[in-house]
């Protein structure tokens, strides 16, 4: 389907144009009249797939830019997902009256607020935030919201935001459309949906399959002693337009930037510990293509969209099955291709099966190849190596 097949405003069809926009992805296309009918709405689909314009085309058809309200509240984890929210949607409704606009902490209320008082139709905010704003300031009314939209839903689970969430949704006070978006959905997800979606259009696509189709997984067996050599070497003889490199902890993170630096040029490192003005001005020149390698922990692996990365090197091996589908996310977007190239040791070795089933990986290995069966079957007997405190990094550490 063509989005001029669809009845949009001609001022809506002519933004998409000037985006490039001409077919829908499958998403948008499963996802469009539900949400443009007002129903329900429990969707997954693998990352990279169009979920953010799925959701902001039809929600600024439906908005009435003459009534000076927030008629759609979109909750996201991180603050780069509200920057890139905003940013996306802004372009949708250039044409328009539509204003949207974000709050995320890290930035001064103050400033916020009067962005606020001055009228926005679409709010895109992190729990966090939000809520400050309701407990603290009079400028966000609520009370003309007719869509809620939660996206990335199943990261600000993990995250911890369940409570907000809560909270926020209990404010509400009139009846609503609720969307939920999420590249996986955990059990927790279904209690919301239970909890808040009246009769929910449920959308799965490729439900056996949480990374995305257009990815080209490849591994290389490594020591823990050769694994920097062995990145080097890959970073030298592979064709890299931009890459991510991802780390599992900060610290982590801030040994490999100190010993690639000298060795490549335009390269950066990104965590979560940094001020949010020098996050944005990272990730901005990383989107301009001024930085060639980025090394990151998983504060880039949560629904951001950069268009030319063409791989994700996992040098860390990710411990969540959901931080790989994350992380290996930032490249093969939109049908693109892309490479997510993971380094892993022989501790490593048994985790890989699970992760290659949930994901239907039909892995190209990068040297020698192991014998994953008998892995498997020296742990069922008890003889599995532990993983060295080096390379093992709690799954509750912040990035």
């Amino acid at each position: 389907m063509k989005f001029s097949d669809l009845d949009l405003k001609p001022e809506i069809l002519e933004a998409l144009t000037g985006m490039g926009y001409d077919d829908l992805t499958p998403i948008q296309e499963k996802t469009f009249f539900p949400i443009l009918s007002g129903r329900d709405l429990l969707a997954r689909a693998e990352t990279g797939s169009g979920k953010t314009a799925a959701c902001g085309i039809p929600l600024i058809q439906r908005i009435d830019a003459s009534l000076n309200a927030i008629q759609a509240l979109i909750l996201v984890p991180t603050r780069e997902l509200a920057l890139q929210y905003v940013e996306e949607i802004s372009k949708i409704s250039r044409l328009t009256d539509v204003v949207p606009f974000a709050i995320f902490g890290g930035f001064p209320m103050e400033i916020q607020e009067g962005k606020l008082k001055d009228g926005v139709h679409v709010l895109v905010a992190t729990p966090g935030r939000l809520i400050d704003f309701l407990y603290h300031t009079t400028s966000i009314d609520l009370s003309s919201v007719r869509t809620l939209v939660l996206d990335e839903a199943d990261e600000m689970l993990k995250m911890g935001f369940i409570e907000d969430i809560d909270f926020i949704l209990s404010c509400l006070i009139h009846e609503h459309q609720t969307l939920l978006f999420g590249a996986t959905m955990p059990e927790e997800i279904d209690r919301l949906a239970r909890a808040y979606l009246i009769k929910p259009v449920r959308v799965e696509l490729n439900k056996e399959r949480v990374a995305p189709q257009s990815l080209v997984h490849h591994f290389q067996l490594t020591g823990r002693d050769d694994r920097l050599n062995d990145l080097i070497e890959y970073l030298r003889r592979e064709k890299i337009s931009q890459a991510i490199i991802f780390c599992n902890s900060r610290h982590h993170g801030e040994q490999l930037i100190r010993k690639l630096e000298g060795k490549f040029e335009s390269i950066a490192y990104i965590h979560g510990g940094l001020e949010q003005s020098r996050r944005t001005s990272i990730f901005e020149r990383f989107r301009r293509n001024e930085i060639s390698l980025l090394v990151a922990t998983d504060v880039a692996g949560r629904g951001l969209d950069f268009s030319c990365v063409s791989h994700v090197i996992n040098y860390d091996y990710p411990y969540r099955s959901e931080s790989y589908t994350h992380r290996t996310g930032r490249t093969g977007r939109m049908g693109r291709a892309g490479i997510a190239m993971t380094f892993v040791t022989r501790q490593e070795l048994g985790d890989l099966k699970s992760l290659f089933k949930l994901n239907r990986i039909d892995p190209v290995w990068h040297g020698s190849v192991p014998d994953l069966q008998n892995i498997k079957q020296k742990r069922s007997q008890g003889h599995r190596t532990s993983v060295p405190p080096s390379t093992f990094y709690p799954r509750g550490l912040n990035p």
